[in-house]
């Protein structure tokens, strides 16, 4: 291994610590009690370090939020490879992201963390970046509407709006889990989801794909 590339590999190693770092506190503190100090003493490692990868835990946050999006984004496109036809791939979406709630939770978590926390505010310039990621992911489950509708094996919707509500079923349904000793008592979690997703599918199959 060369010089330049031993030196990026120690850099992404020293970005993964402070990022695994700001993690950590923001679930144990909440975003407004964690600072660039506290990080700093969470990683091991100098405030001007921190400031040298990040701007500041703002960016810091946005990076993690960005992350995850980036990894979930990579599952799906991973899933899709075997599926065939609108449906099947709708489907397999809404699979991988029961997956990734539960094998990637941390990064669930966090995803969750910032659309419920409307207070969080981030400069336009952040806003932006973390909305194109969100897009990239948005864009597979319209661009699958749009496929099925052309195909005739959906009816005709408006793909964005129905992908926006697919999702948001499916980001519901995730944090539902957290309620199995209570709400989800003696419910199978699992047929929940996959309750909600035929039917969700079932709404826009079209006639040619019915029966």
């Amino acid at each position: 291994m060369g010089l330049k590339e031993r030196r990026e590999r120690e850099r992404e190693e020293r970005k993964r610590q402070i990022l695994a770092a700001a993690r950590s506190l923001l679930f144990e503190e909440g975003l407004q009690a964690t600072s660039v100090n506290k990080i700093a003493r969470r990683a091991e490692l100098g405030v001007g370090t921190i400031y040298f990868y990040f701007a500041g835990k703002e960016e810091i946050f946005a990076a993690l939020q960005e992350e995850g999006i980036e990894v979930l984004q990579a599952m799906i496109l991973r899933d899709l490879e075997g599926a065939k036809g609108p449906e099947e791939r709708l489907r397999s979406i809404a699979r991988t992201y029961v997956d990734f709630s539960r094998e990637k939770g941390d990064y669930f978590d966090i995803i969750n963390y910032f659309l419920s926390s409307p207070g969080v505010m981030f400069n336009e310039d952040l806003k932006e970046r973390i909305d194109q990621r969100g897009n990239r992911v948005v864009s597979l489950l319209v661009s699958t509407v749009e496929a099925g509708i052309a195909s005739g094996d959906f009816r005709k919707v408006d793909a964005r709006k129905f992908a926006m509500m697919f999702w948001a079923t499916l980001h519901g349904l995730m944090l539902f889990r957290k309620l199995k000793t209570t709400m989800l008592r003696g419910e199978d979690y699992h047929a929940l989801v996959g309750y909600a997703v035929d039917h969700l599918v079932g709404s826009i199959r079209g006639e040619s794909n019915t029966g």
